[in-house]
Protein backbone atom coordinates (compact mmCIF):
# COMPACT_ATOMS: atom_id res chain seq x y z
CA UNK A 1 0.00 0.00 0.00
CA UNK A 2 1.46 3.36 -1.09
CA UNK A 3 1.25 6.60 0.89
CA UNK A 4 1.31 10.22 -0.26
CA UNK A 5 0.87 13.60 1.39
CA UNK A 6 -1.26 16.61 0.47
CA UNK A 7 -2.56 19.71 2.15
CA UNK A 8 -6.25 19.39 1.28
CA UNK A 9 -8.15 16.22 0.43
CA UNK A 10 -11.67 16.62 -1.00
CA UNK A 11 -14.12 13.72 -1.01
CA UNK A 12 -16.41 13.88 -4.02
CA UNK A 13 -16.26 15.55 -7.44
CA UNK A 14 -19.89 16.54 -7.43
CA UNK A 15 -21.24 20.07 -7.25
CA UNK A 16 -19.94 20.57 -3.69
CA UNK A 17 -16.43 19.31 -4.36
CA UNK A 18 -16.06 21.35 -7.54
CA UNK A 19 -17.48 24.43 -5.81
CA UNK A 20 -14.85 24.10 -3.09
CA UNK A 21 -12.07 23.58 -5.63
CA UNK A 22 -13.18 26.67 -7.55
CA UNK A 23 -13.07 28.60 -4.27
CA UNK A 24 -9.49 27.43 -3.73
CA UNK A 25 -8.44 28.41 -7.24
CA UNK A 26 -10.02 31.86 -6.99
CA UNK A 27 -8.94 32.79 -3.46
CA UNK A 28 -5.48 31.22 -3.61
CA UNK A 29 -4.17 31.55 -7.18
CA UNK A 30 -1.34 29.14 -7.86
CA UNK A 31 -2.22 26.81 -4.97
CA UNK A 32 -2.29 23.25 -6.31
CA UNK A 33 -1.63 21.02 -3.31
CA UNK A 34 -5.07 19.46 -3.16
CA UNK A 35 -6.64 16.22 -4.34
CA UNK A 36 -10.21 15.24 -5.14
CA UNK A 37 -11.29 11.64 -4.78
CA UNK A 38 -14.32 10.49 -6.78
CA UNK A 39 -15.69 6.95 -6.65
CA UNK A 40 -17.56 7.31 -9.95
CA UNK A 41 -15.96 7.29 -13.42
CA UNK A 42 -16.77 10.96 -13.97
CA UNK A 43 -17.63 14.18 -12.14
CA UNK A 44 -21.03 15.74 -11.49
CA UNK A 45 -22.36 13.94 -8.42
CA UNK A 46 -26.14 13.96 -8.37
CA UNK A 47 -26.21 15.43 -11.89
CA UNK A 48 -24.14 12.52 -13.17
CA UNK A 49 -26.03 9.84 -11.24
CA UNK A 50 -29.60 11.03 -11.84
CA UNK A 51 -30.37 10.47 -15.50
CA UNK A 52 -34.06 9.63 -15.30
CA UNK A 53 -36.30 11.06 -18.05
CA UNK A 54 -37.20 14.69 -17.37
CA UNK A 55 -34.43 15.26 -14.80
CA UNK A 56 -33.96 19.03 -14.42
CA UNK A 57 -33.34 21.76 -11.89
CA UNK A 58 -36.22 23.11 -9.83
CA UNK A 59 -34.28 26.29 -9.06
CA UNK A 60 -33.83 28.85 -11.89
CA UNK A 61 -30.58 27.97 -13.61
CA UNK A 62 -28.88 31.39 -13.45
CA UNK A 63 -29.11 31.03 -9.69
CA UNK A 64 -28.35 27.31 -9.76
CA UNK A 65 -24.79 27.80 -11.01
CA UNK A 66 -21.56 29.09 -9.52
CA UNK A 67 -21.64 32.85 -8.93
CA UNK A 68 -18.21 33.28 -10.53
CA UNK A 69 -19.13 31.62 -13.80
CA UNK A 70 -22.52 32.50 -15.28
CA UNK A 71 -23.11 30.84 -18.63
CA UNK A 72 -24.95 32.50 -21.56
CA UNK A 73 -25.70 29.11 -23.14
CA UNK A 74 -28.85 28.13 -21.23
CA UNK A 75 -31.83 27.54 -23.48
CA UNK A 76 -34.37 28.22 -20.75
CA UNK A 77 -34.90 29.37 -17.18
CA UNK A 78 -34.35 25.84 -15.80
CA UNK A 79 -31.54 23.56 -16.92
CA UNK A 80 -31.93 19.95 -18.00
CA UNK A 81 -29.65 17.28 -16.56
CA UNK A 82 -27.33 16.97 -19.61
CA UNK A 83 -26.92 20.77 -19.75
CA UNK A 84 -26.18 21.03 -16.03
CA UNK A 85 -23.65 18.20 -16.16
CA UNK A 86 -21.97 19.87 -19.13
CA UNK A 87 -21.79 23.17 -17.23
CA UNK A 88 -19.90 21.62 -14.31
CA UNK A 89 -17.61 19.79 -16.72
CA UNK A 90 -16.80 23.11 -18.41
CA UNK A 91 -16.16 24.70 -15.01
CA UNK A 92 -13.54 22.08 -14.13
CA UNK A 93 -11.80 22.84 -17.42
CA UNK A 94 -11.93 26.60 -16.86
CA UNK A 95 -10.27 26.28 -13.45
CA UNK A 96 -7.99 23.36 -14.38
CA UNK A 97 -9.51 21.08 -11.77
CA UNK A 98 -9.95 17.79 -13.63
CA UNK A 99 -6.25 16.88 -13.35
CA UNK A 100 -6.61 17.01 -9.55
CA UNK A 101 -9.38 14.36 -9.55
CA UNK A 102 -8.82 10.64 -9.05
CA UNK A 103 -11.81 8.88 -10.64
CA UNK A 104 -13.02 5.34 -9.90
CA UNK A 105 -11.49 5.70 -6.44
CA UNK A 106 -13.58 5.31 -3.31
CA UNK A 107 -12.72 6.50 0.18
CA UNK A 108 -12.95 3.49 2.49
CA UNK A 109 -12.07 5.29 5.74
CA UNK A 110 -10.69 8.51 7.18
CA UNK A 111 -9.03 8.68 10.60
CA UNK A 112 -7.63 11.69 12.46
CA UNK A 113 -4.07 11.28 13.74
CA UNK A 114 -3.88 13.75 16.62
CA UNK A 115 -0.15 13.30 17.14
CA UNK A 116 0.75 14.18 13.55
CA UNK A 117 -2.26 16.52 13.16
CA UNK A 118 -3.24 14.95 9.85
CA UNK A 119 -6.07 12.91 8.40
CA UNK A 120 -5.17 9.42 7.20
CA UNK A 121 -7.49 8.63 4.30
CA UNK A 122 -7.67 5.11 2.90
CA UNK A 123 -8.87 4.66 -0.69
CA UNK A 124 -9.42 1.79 -3.10
CA UNK A 125 -9.59 2.10 -6.88
CA UNK A 126 -11.63 0.05 -9.34
CA UNK A 127 -8.71 -2.39 -9.76
CA UNK A 128 -8.66 -3.10 -6.03
CA UNK A 129 -5.46 -1.15 -5.43
CA UNK A 130 -5.37 0.43 -1.97
CA UNK A 131 -3.72 3.73 -1.16
CA UNK A 132 -3.31 6.01 1.86
CA UNK A 133 -3.18 9.80 1.72
CA UNK A 134 -2.14 11.95 4.66
CA UNK A 135 -3.84 15.36 4.51
CA UNK A 136 -3.81 18.36 6.79
CA UNK A 137 -7.41 19.20 5.85
CA UNK A 138 -10.28 16.90 4.92
CA UNK A 139 -13.27 18.32 3.04
CA UNK A 140 -16.32 16.11 2.77
CA UNK A 141 -18.40 16.89 -0.30
CA UNK A 142 -19.88 13.41 -0.56
CA UNK A 143 -23.37 14.89 -0.83
CA UNK A 144 -26.43 14.72 1.37
CA UNK A 145 -28.40 12.83 -1.30
CA UNK A 146 -25.79 10.13 -1.77
CA UNK A 147 -27.51 6.82 -0.99
CA UNK A 148 -30.82 5.99 -2.76
CA UNK A 149 -33.38 4.81 -0.22
CA UNK A 150 -35.30 1.74 -1.29
CA UNK A 151 -38.77 1.36 0.24
CA UNK A 152 -39.17 -0.97 3.21
CA UNK A 153 -41.79 -3.25 1.68
CA UNK A 154 -42.15 -6.99 2.35
CA UNK A 155 -41.16 -9.09 -0.64
CA UNK A 156 -39.12 -6.38 -2.33
CA UNK A 157 -36.43 -8.88 -3.34
CA UNK A 158 -38.92 -11.44 -4.70
CA UNK A 159 -40.01 -9.43 -7.75
CA UNK A 160 -38.89 -11.16 -10.95
CA UNK A 161 -39.38 -8.25 -13.32
CA UNK A 162 -37.06 -5.26 -13.69
CA UNK A 163 -36.62 -3.00 -10.68
CA UNK A 164 -34.42 0.06 -10.27
CA UNK A 165 -34.46 3.24 -8.19
CA UNK A 166 -35.10 6.47 -10.08
CA UNK A 167 -31.73 7.68 -8.78
CA UNK A 168 -30.05 4.72 -10.54
CA UNK A 169 -31.98 4.71 -13.80
CA UNK A 170 -31.47 1.61 -15.92
CA UNK A 171 -31.41 2.79 -19.53
CA UNK A 172 -31.14 -0.78 -20.79
CA UNK A 173 -34.79 -1.38 -19.89
CA UNK A 174 -37.21 -0.49 -22.68
CA UNK A 175 -40.52 0.62 -21.16
CA UNK A 176 -42.46 0.53 -24.43
CA UNK A 177 -45.59 -1.59 -23.99
CA UNK A 178 -44.72 -2.29 -20.35
CA UNK A 179 -46.84 -2.16 -17.20
CA UNK A 180 -44.86 0.15 -14.90
CA UNK A 181 -45.29 0.89 -11.21
CA UNK A 182 -43.79 4.11 -9.88
CA UNK A 183 -43.53 4.14 -6.08
CA UNK A 184 -43.33 7.62 -4.59
CA UNK A 185 -44.76 11.09 -4.96
CA UNK A 186 -41.79 13.45 -4.67
CA UNK A 187 -39.87 15.79 -6.94
CA UNK A 188 -38.22 13.08 -9.05
CA UNK A 189 -41.49 11.25 -9.67
CA UNK A 190 -43.16 14.51 -10.68
CA UNK A 191 -40.48 15.03 -13.33
CA UNK A 192 -40.21 11.51 -14.73
CA UNK A 193 -43.89 10.47 -14.85
CA UNK A 194 -44.93 13.03 -17.53
CA UNK A 195 -41.97 11.96 -19.67
CA UNK A 196 -42.84 8.26 -19.42
CA UNK A 197 -46.46 8.98 -20.30
CA UNK A 198 -45.46 10.44 -23.66
CA UNK A 199 -45.29 6.83 -24.86
CA UNK A 200 -48.99 5.90 -24.94
CA UNK A 201 -48.11 2.19 -24.93
CA UNK A 202 -46.56 2.47 -21.44
CA UNK A 203 -49.16 1.89 -18.74
CA UNK A 204 -48.26 3.57 -15.45
CA UNK A 205 -49.65 3.18 -11.96
CA UNK A 206 -48.17 5.58 -9.42
CA UNK A 207 -48.36 4.46 -5.81
CA UNK A 208 -48.74 7.47 -3.55
CA UNK A 209 -48.79 7.81 0.21
CA UNK A 210 -48.73 11.50 1.08
CA UNK A 211 -49.75 14.38 -1.22
CA UNK A 212 -47.50 17.38 -1.90
CA UNK A 213 -48.03 21.09 -2.35
CA UNK A 214 -47.21 22.37 -5.81
CA UNK A 215 -45.58 25.47 -7.25
CA UNK A 216 -46.87 26.67 -10.59
CA UNK A 217 -44.76 25.90 -13.64
CA UNK A 218 -41.92 28.43 -13.51
CA UNK A 219 -40.10 27.08 -16.57
CA UNK A 220 -39.94 28.99 -19.82
CA UNK A 221 -37.50 29.11 -22.74
CA UNK A 222 -35.19 32.09 -23.11
CA UNK A 223 -35.94 34.14 -26.19
CA UNK A 224 -33.34 34.79 -28.88
CA UNK A 225 -33.07 38.37 -27.62
CA UNK A 226 -32.42 37.23 -24.04
CA UNK A 227 -29.76 34.77 -25.15
CA UNK A 228 -28.16 37.48 -27.32
CA UNK A 229 -28.05 39.83 -24.33
CA UNK A 230 -26.61 37.13 -22.06
CA UNK A 231 -23.83 36.51 -24.56
CA UNK A 232 -22.86 40.07 -25.48
CA UNK A 233 -23.88 42.06 -22.39
CA UNK A 234 -22.63 39.94 -19.48
CA UNK A 235 -24.18 42.16 -16.82
CA UNK A 236 -27.62 40.97 -17.98
CA UNK A 237 -26.76 37.48 -16.71
CA UNK A 238 -25.98 38.98 -13.32
CA UNK A 239 -29.26 40.90 -13.34
CA UNK A 240 -31.14 37.70 -14.15
CA UNK A 241 -29.39 35.92 -11.29
CA UNK A 242 -30.13 38.70 -8.80
CA UNK A 243 -33.77 38.80 -9.86
CA UNK A 244 -34.14 35.04 -9.45
CA UNK A 245 -32.44 35.19 -6.05
CA UNK A 246 -34.91 37.73 -4.72
CA UNK A 247 -37.88 35.85 -6.20
CA UNK A 248 -36.72 32.80 -4.25
CA UNK A 249 -36.39 34.94 -1.12
CA UNK A 250 -39.92 36.25 -1.70
CA UNK A 251 -41.09 32.63 -1.79
CA UNK A 252 -39.47 32.14 1.62
CA UNK A 253 -41.24 35.13 3.13
CA UNK A 254 -44.60 34.00 1.74
CA UNK A 255 -44.46 30.28 2.48
CA UNK A 256 -41.95 29.72 5.27
CA UNK A 257 -41.87 32.76 7.51
CA UNK A 258 -45.41 33.43 8.69
CA UNK A 259 -48.92 32.07 9.11
CA UNK A 260 -50.68 34.69 6.94
CA UNK A 261 -48.52 34.15 3.86
CA UNK A 262 -48.57 30.39 4.37
CA UNK A 263 -52.36 30.40 4.58
CA UNK A 264 -52.67 32.49 1.41
CA UNK A 265 -50.27 30.20 -0.42
CA UNK A 266 -52.25 27.19 0.77
CA UNK A 267 -55.39 28.61 -0.80
CA UNK A 268 -53.61 29.43 -4.03
CA UNK A 269 -51.97 26.01 -4.33
CA UNK A 270 -55.26 24.25 -3.57
CA UNK A 271 -56.94 26.18 -6.39
CA UNK A 272 -53.98 25.54 -8.69
CA UNK A 273 -54.01 21.77 -8.09
CA UNK A 274 -57.78 21.47 -8.55
CA UNK A 275 -57.66 23.57 -11.69
CA UNK A 276 -55.20 21.21 -13.39
CA UNK A 277 -55.71 17.71 -12.00
CA UNK A 278 -58.62 15.34 -12.72
CA UNK A 279 -61.59 15.91 -10.43
CA UNK A 280 -61.56 12.30 -9.21
CA UNK A 281 -58.19 12.96 -7.53
CA UNK A 282 -58.97 16.34 -5.95
CA UNK A 283 -59.63 15.08 -2.42
CA UNK A 284 -56.49 12.94 -2.52
CA UNK A 285 -54.11 15.55 -3.90
CA UNK A 286 -54.66 18.29 -1.29
CA UNK A 287 -52.28 17.89 1.71
CA UNK A 288 -53.43 18.43 5.29
CA UNK A 289 -50.06 19.78 6.45
CA UNK A 290 -48.73 23.32 5.91
CA UNK A 291 -47.02 24.21 2.62
CA UNK A 292 -43.23 24.06 2.96
CA UNK A 293 -43.16 21.26 5.54
CA UNK A 294 -42.19 18.90 2.74
CA UNK A 295 -40.39 19.94 -0.40
CA UNK A 296 -42.57 22.05 -2.70
CA UNK A 297 -43.01 20.34 -6.07
CA UNK A 298 -42.63 22.39 -9.24
CA UNK A 299 -45.38 21.42 -11.65
CA UNK A 300 -43.68 20.88 -14.99
CA UNK A 301 -46.65 19.17 -16.60
CA UNK A 302 -47.22 16.56 -13.91
CA UNK A 303 -50.72 17.57 -12.79
CA UNK A 304 -51.85 17.82 -16.39
CA UNK A 305 -50.40 14.37 -17.16
CA UNK A 306 -52.82 12.78 -14.68
CA UNK A 307 -55.50 13.14 -17.39
CA UNK A 308 -53.65 10.72 -19.68
CA UNK A 309 -55.52 7.42 -20.30
CA UNK A 310 -52.38 5.37 -19.58
CA UNK A 311 -51.93 6.93 -16.11
CA UNK A 312 -53.54 5.89 -12.83
CA UNK A 313 -52.85 6.89 -9.25
CA UNK A 314 -53.16 4.38 -6.41
CA UNK A 315 -53.55 5.63 -2.84
CA UNK A 316 -54.45 2.26 -1.27
CA UNK A 317 -50.99 1.65 0.19
CA UNK A 318 -48.68 -1.26 -0.60
CA UNK A 319 -48.97 -4.40 1.50
CA UNK A 320 -46.28 -6.42 -0.26
CA UNK A 321 -44.41 -7.05 -3.47
CA UNK A 322 -44.71 -10.46 -5.10
CA UNK A 323 -43.00 -12.16 -8.05
CA UNK A 324 -45.19 -10.53 -10.69
CA UNK A 325 -46.48 -7.36 -9.11
CA UNK A 326 -47.78 -5.50 -6.07
CA UNK A 327 -50.45 -6.36 -3.53
CA UNK A 328 -52.23 -3.33 -2.05
CA UNK A 329 -53.43 -3.02 1.53
CA UNK A 330 -56.94 -3.50 0.20
CA UNK A 331 -55.91 -6.94 -1.05
CA UNK A 332 -55.84 -6.13 -4.75
CA UNK A 333 -53.04 -7.68 -6.78
CA UNK A 334 -51.72 -5.58 -9.66
CA UNK A 335 -49.35 -7.11 -12.21
CA UNK A 336 -46.29 -5.20 -13.41
CA UNK A 337 -43.33 -5.72 -15.69
CA UNK A 338 -41.23 -2.95 -14.11
CA UNK A 339 -41.18 -1.36 -10.66
CA UNK A 340 -39.45 2.01 -10.19
CA UNK A 341 -39.09 3.19 -6.59
CA UNK A 342 -38.73 6.96 -6.51
CA UNK A 343 -38.42 7.11 -2.75
CA UNK A 344 -35.66 9.60 -2.09
CA UNK A 345 -32.33 9.18 -0.35
CA UNK A 346 -30.98 8.18 3.07
CA UNK A 347 -30.15 11.76 4.03
CA UNK A 348 -29.69 11.15 7.77
CA UNK A 349 -26.86 8.63 7.36
CA UNK A 350 -23.29 9.75 6.76
CA UNK A 351 -22.03 7.64 3.83
CA UNK A 352 -18.40 7.16 5.00
CA UNK A 353 -16.57 5.70 8.04
CA UNK A 354 -14.84 8.76 9.52
CA UNK A 355 -13.17 8.71 12.94
CA UNK A 356 -12.07 11.77 14.88
CA UNK A 357 -10.37 12.30 18.25
CA UNK A 358 -9.99 9.11 20.31
CA UNK A 359 -11.32 7.12 17.35
CA UNK A 360 -14.88 8.50 17.70
CA UNK A 361 -16.98 7.51 14.63
CA UNK A 362 -18.78 10.45 13.05
CA UNK A 363 -22.04 8.51 12.77
CA UNK A 364 -21.85 7.71 16.50
CA UNK A 365 -21.52 11.43 17.25
CA UNK A 366 -24.60 12.11 15.11
CA UNK A 367 -26.57 9.34 16.80
CA UNK A 368 -25.66 10.64 20.27
CA UNK A 369 -27.11 14.03 19.34
CA UNK A 370 -30.39 12.74 17.96
CA UNK A 371 -29.26 12.94 14.34
CA UNK A 372 -26.82 14.88 12.14
CA UNK A 373 -25.47 17.87 14.09
CA UNK A 374 -22.77 20.38 13.21
CA UNK A 375 -21.55 23.91 13.82
CA UNK A 376 -22.88 26.12 11.04
CA UNK A 377 -23.51 22.91 9.12
CA UNK A 378 -19.79 22.73 8.39
CA UNK A 379 -17.71 21.55 11.39
CA UNK A 380 -18.19 18.85 14.04
CA UNK A 381 -16.50 18.98 17.48
CA UNK A 382 -13.93 16.23 17.94
CA UNK A 383 -13.14 16.16 14.22
CA UNK A 384 -10.36 18.74 13.71
CA UNK A 385 -9.69 20.12 10.24
CA UNK A 386 -12.81 18.42 8.86
CA UNK A 387 -15.17 20.58 6.83
CA UNK A 388 -18.50 19.27 5.53
CA UNK A 389 -20.29 20.83 2.58
CA UNK A 390 -24.04 20.34 2.46
CA UNK A 391 -23.93 19.39 6.12
CA UNK A 392 -26.71 19.37 8.73
CA UNK A 393 -29.24 22.21 8.51
CA UNK A 394 -27.78 23.84 5.41
CA UNK A 395 -30.67 23.22 3.01
CA UNK A 396 -33.27 25.96 2.88
CA UNK A 397 -36.27 24.43 1.12
CA UNK A 398 -36.56 27.39 -1.24
CA UNK A 399 -33.20 28.47 -2.65
CA UNK A 400 -30.07 27.18 -4.38
CA UNK A 401 -27.87 24.60 -2.67
CA UNK A 402 -24.98 25.93 -4.73
CA UNK A 403 -25.39 29.32 -3.07
CA UNK A 404 -25.28 27.77 0.40
CA UNK A 405 -22.24 25.65 -0.50
CA UNK A 406 -20.43 28.73 -1.79
CA UNK A 407 -21.18 30.43 1.54
CA UNK A 408 -19.86 27.35 3.38
CA UNK A 409 -16.74 27.32 1.20
CA UNK A 410 -15.96 30.94 2.02
CA UNK A 411 -16.48 30.24 5.73
CA UNK A 412 -14.24 27.14 5.66
CA UNK A 413 -11.43 28.83 3.72
CA UNK A 414 -11.16 31.52 6.40
CA UNK A 415 -10.21 28.75 8.85
CA UNK A 416 -8.14 26.73 6.40
CA UNK A 417 -5.99 29.66 5.28
CA UNK A 418 -3.66 29.67 8.34
CA UNK A 419 -3.26 25.89 7.99
CA UNK A 420 -2.22 26.36 4.34
CA UNK A 421 0.21 29.05 5.43
CA UNK A 422 1.83 26.70 7.96
CA UNK A 423 0.91 28.83 11.00
CA UNK A 424 -1.78 26.54 12.45
CA UNK A 425 -1.74 22.75 12.86
CA UNK A 426 -5.41 22.13 13.65
CA UNK A 427 -8.75 23.85 14.19
CA UNK A 428 -11.56 22.16 16.10
CA UNK A 429 -14.91 23.71 16.92
CA UNK A 430 -15.91 23.58 20.59
CA UNK A 431 -18.86 21.63 21.96
CA UNK A 432 -20.16 24.81 23.56
CA UNK A 433 -20.22 26.70 20.26
CA UNK A 434 -21.87 23.75 18.50
CA UNK A 435 -24.52 23.36 21.20
CA UNK A 436 -25.26 27.09 21.16
CA UNK A 437 -25.58 27.11 17.36
CA UNK A 438 -27.94 24.15 17.31
CA UNK A 439 -30.01 25.48 20.21
CA UNK A 440 -30.44 28.65 18.15
CA UNK A 441 -31.53 26.63 15.12
CA UNK A 442 -33.94 24.39 17.01
CA UNK A 443 -35.52 27.37 18.77
CA UNK A 444 -36.35 28.88 15.39
CA UNK A 445 -37.38 25.44 14.13
CA UNK A 446 -40.11 25.05 16.78
CA UNK A 447 -42.26 27.71 15.17
CA UNK A 448 -41.51 26.71 11.59
CA UNK A 449 -43.51 24.77 9.02
CA UNK A 450 -40.87 22.02 9.07
CA UNK A 451 -42.35 20.61 12.31
CA UNK A 452 -45.81 20.14 10.82
CA UNK A 453 -45.42 16.79 9.07
CA UNK A 454 -43.49 13.59 8.45
CA UNK A 455 -40.63 14.26 6.00
CA UNK A 456 -37.09 13.29 4.99
CA UNK A 457 -35.96 16.59 6.49
CA UNK A 458 -36.33 14.89 9.88
CA UNK A 459 -34.47 12.00 11.53
CA UNK A 460 -36.57 8.88 11.05
CA UNK A 461 -39.15 11.06 9.27
CA UNK A 462 -40.54 12.34 12.61
CA UNK A 463 -37.52 13.27 14.76
CA UNK A 464 -35.23 16.27 14.82
CA UNK A 465 -35.16 18.43 11.69
CA UNK A 466 -31.59 17.86 10.52
CA UNK A 467 -31.63 18.92 6.88
CA UNK A 468 -33.13 22.38 6.60
CA UNK A 469 -32.05 25.81 7.77
CA UNK A 470 -34.91 27.69 9.47
CA UNK A 471 -34.38 31.00 7.73
CA UNK A 472 -33.86 32.84 4.48
CA UNK A 473 -30.80 32.61 2.26
CA UNK A 474 -29.85 36.13 3.31
CA UNK A 475 -29.94 35.10 6.98
CA UNK A 476 -27.81 32.02 6.23
CA UNK A 477 -25.20 34.21 4.53
CA UNK A 478 -25.33 36.78 7.36
CA UNK A 479 -24.75 34.19 10.07
CA UNK A 480 -21.93 32.52 8.10
CA UNK A 481 -20.07 35.64 6.96
CA UNK A 482 -17.65 35.91 9.91
CA UNK A 483 -15.45 33.60 11.98
CA UNK A 484 -15.29 34.09 15.76
CA UNK A 485 -12.04 32.56 17.03
CA UNK A 486 -13.65 32.03 20.45
CA UNK A 487 -15.68 29.21 18.91
CA UNK A 488 -12.59 27.11 18.16
CA UNK A 489 -9.71 25.25 19.75
CA UNK A 490 -6.69 26.25 17.68
CA UNK A 491 -3.38 24.41 17.89
CA UNK A 492 -0.38 26.31 16.53
CA UNK A 493 2.28 24.51 14.53
CA UNK A 494 4.74 24.97 17.39
CA UNK A 495 2.25 23.41 19.82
Amino acid sequence: MSTTDTTIFIIGAGVGGITFAVGLRRQFPGFADFKICEKAPDLGGTWRANTYPGCASDVPIMFFTHSASLSPKWRGTHGLQPEILGYWDDLTTKYDIRRCISFNTAVTSATWDDNAKVWSIATKDSCGEEHTTRAKVLVSAAGFLEIPRMPDIPGLDTFKGAMFHSGNWDHSINLTGKRVAVIGYGASAAQLVPELLKDSSTDIVQFCRTPSWFLWNLRSPYSRIQRFLFKWLPFTKRLERVMRFWLMELLYWIVFSGTVGNSLYRRFSTYYIKNRAPKMYHNLLIPTYKPGCKRLIVNAGYLESLHRPNMRMNWDGIDSIVEDGIVTKKGDKLRFDVIIPSTGFAAAEYPLPVRGLDGLPLQKYFDSHGGPTAFRGTMIPGFPNLFVLGGPNTLTGHTSVIFTEEVQTNFALKLIKPIMQGRVASVDVTEAATDAWNARLQKRMKGSVFMDCVSWYRVGQTGKVHATFPGSAVLFWWWMRKVDVRDFRVVDVDG
